[in-house]
């Protein structure tokens, strides 16, 4: 093979000495060629990019340099910040102007690229988005609506959420209301044992709350038959007689352990015995 055939167009075959080529993939073509075979349309004008036009790209799109417009007042994009919406692409001053959310305190349009807070359907300034009692940018931190206005968590626990009567802080969550004072969950314990009494059953005296167990072992009367406190606050059933008292089912006669519940029985000093062990003796 000749140097003449060697440097040819690959497509079309005239020489390409002297003049100028393009290279792709190890294959040489003239500009004509390589314009028509490879060269990116333009979205704008719909001609072709030749080789001495600068291709600007954007999601596979492409545009002449000259082309790569604002759709909307023709400014060139070249090298400025742009978006895009429906296919077109605008600069910011026109996104901004025609789609962009305005701030809900200031009335000012939340600009393309600029940090916005959302809520509920309103936009912020990052800057604008104020505790109402503070006055301190909330930013990315929590907050609590409360009416109109927003608040920082510490400037809304100082104004508005009740403080636990027991450990003197604020209850954010839930909590429990005694004899009219705010407890959180966790500070409402019994005052015996210290276990929480938050969904438990439990009773008072002198104003202090206790769990069934403490009160029974502190206040209930004992049983004469096993000695254990006996208390009405769980259910449990009971015998009184002469100022002494029985669970049901330690109410039995001494000798011969007979339930005495419902019928009659004797006595003997501090015994109670049925009435067939009480003829016996």
């Amino acid at each position: 093979m000749s140097t003449n055939e060697r440097f040819n167009c690959h497509y079309c075959k005239d020489s390409l000495l002297g003049k100028k080529y393009i290279m792709k993939e190890d294959t040489q073509y003239c500009t004509k060629c390589y314009e028509n075979l490879f060269a990116n349309c333009c979205k704008s004008c719909s001609l072709a990019i030749g080789c001495n036009c600068k291709d600007l790209s954007y999601k596979d799109l492409h545009w002449h340099e000259q082309c790569f417009k604002c759709a909307k007042c023709s400014r060139s994009l070249v090298e400025k910040a742009f978006a895009a919406k429906d296919d077109l692409l605008l600069c910011t001053e026109c996104y901004a102007h025609d789609y962009s959310s305005k701030c809900t305190t200031c009335k000012k349009t939340v600009m393309p690229g600029s940090r916005k807070m959302e809520y509920k359907g309103n936009s912020w300034h990052e800057t604008c988005f104020l505790c109402h009692r503070c006055q301190q940018p909330i930013g990315t931190k929590s907050f609590i609506p409360k009416d109109t206005g927003y608040f920082c968590v510490p400037c809304f626990e100082k104004q508005f959420a009740y403080q636990c009567c027991a450990c003197k802080k604020a209850i954010t969550t839930g909590g429990v209301t005694y004899q009219d004072k705010p407890w959180h969950r966790e500070c409402f314990l019994c005052i015996g044992c210290r276990k929480q009494l938050s969904g438990q059953r439990f009773t008072s005296r002198e104003n202090y709350p206790y769990c069934l167990e403490c009160f029974s072992n502190l206040y209930a009367k004992k049983c004469v038959g096993c000695t254990k406190p006996i208390t009405s606050l769980a259910g449990a059933k009971y015998i009184s007689f002469e100022e002494r008292q029985w669970h049901s089912e330690c109410f039995t006669c001494i000798q011969c352990s007979v339930s005495l519940v419902g019928r009659g029985f004797l006595t003997q000093r501090d015994n109670i015995l049925c009435t067939d062990c009480g003829r016996e003796k």
